[in-house]
């Protein structure tokens, strides 16, 4: 049986749009004769997350990403939609991680499983879930890297600023400094024979005290000489003193240790003191029964015209002390 061209033309764009359908989808890197089941996902920010993109569970490929939905009424939260192989078995509690793709960029999602915990229904959520990768290490070392280069660079033309103004101050000095050398060769100048009188003079007084200082050389030296045997005979002199004068010490502080003078008595024989202490002790007493009874040491007797009273009898072994004091009394004129 022929079949005519426009019945081979047909099956021919037939096979064609199937090679092309089934082609387009492994390129996607779907598997249409193998069977899936598909879970949920909620991101904050996919990141350049496509559809398509691989889903990796222990760095092998198990699923890709179905489709990205934009929710609105969630804060513009970014729904995905994951094709999971049928024979990998998820749990409650799984997450998926956001991760990069490598070091040529793009973005998947590692799948991690929660073990021991129940199992997932197909269509129910996952736990979102971010791993830093390669290109967030980079902005975290960088970040840090870059603030202090930049305030470095502050700091750097802060100082060049200041160097630009350290630079006109130092032309100021040095304007100043060449101002002042002219002043001083013009003032030299003005001065040159005055100066070289001046250092004439000085040159001439220098061979005059150095002439003086030769002569006078052995006289100071005589002087020394004399100086040093006058300081040794006044030494010679004192020390003969001072060793006369502690002999003379010694002896007499060994005559007081052995008692001879008075001195050495005194400090050795103990009577002046006893005899000093009883004289003290019966004076004592005289000033005591003195002060108690004056009368019996002491009797005074008046007379106006000198006479004498008759002593009263005393009593043995008292004193009497009698006193008369006469007084005359002149005849007083009349008027």
């Amino acid at each position: 049986m022929k079949l005519s061209q426009e019945a081979k033309v047909g099956l021919l764009a037939l096979v064609a749009l199937t090679m092309l359908f089934f082609g387009f989808n492994f390129l996607k890197g779907t598997n249409i004769f193998k069977k899936s089941r598909q879970y949920s996902v909620i991101y904050s920010n996919v990141d350049g997350l496509t559809t398509s993109n691989p889903l990796l569970l222990n760095g092998l490929t198990v699923g890709r990403v179905a489709s990205i939905e934009l929710l609105p009424d969630q804060g513009n939260k970014l729904r995905v939609t994951l094709d999971v192989n049928k024979n990998v078995v998820i749990t409650q509690g799984s997450k998926a991680l956001l991760a990069d793709g490598g070091l040529l960029g793009g973005k998947i999602i590692r799948l991690q499983l929660n073990p021991g915990a129940p199992l997932l229904a197909e269509g129910e959520m996952l736990v979102a879930d971010n791993e830093q990768g390669i290109s967030g290490l980079i902005k975290e070392k960088t970040l840090p890297v870059l603030n202090n280069v930049d305030s470095l660079t502050h700091r750097l033309n802060t100082v060049v600023a200041q160097f630009d103004q350290t630079g006109v101050i130092l032309n100021q000095t040095l304007q100043g400094a060449n101002a002042v050398t002219g002043t001083l060769n013009a003032a030299l100048n003005e001065n040159r024979a005055g100066l070289k009188a001046a250092l004439a003079n000085v040159n001439q007084l220098s061979r005059s005290l150095d002439q003086t200082t030769r002569e006078l050389g052995p006289i100071l030296t005589k002087t020394g000489s004399f100086a040093d045997s006058l300081n040794a005979l006044q030494l010679r002199q004192t020390l003969n003193n001072a060793n006369k004068s502690i002999d003379n010490l010694q002896k007499l502080l060994g005559n007081i240790e052995k008692g001879q003078g008075s001195l050495g008595k005194l400090t050795t024989d103990d009577s002046l003191y006893v005899n000093v202490s009883r004289t003290a002790g019966s004076v004592d007493k005289l000033l005591n029964d003195f002060r108690e009874n004056p009368k019996k040491y002491i009797n005074v007797s008046f007379s106006v015209f000198g006479k004498k009273d008759k002593p009263a009898p005393s009593k043995p072994g008292t004193v009497r002390v009698t006193t008369t004091t006469t007084t005359k009394v002149d005849s007083i004129p009349q008027k």
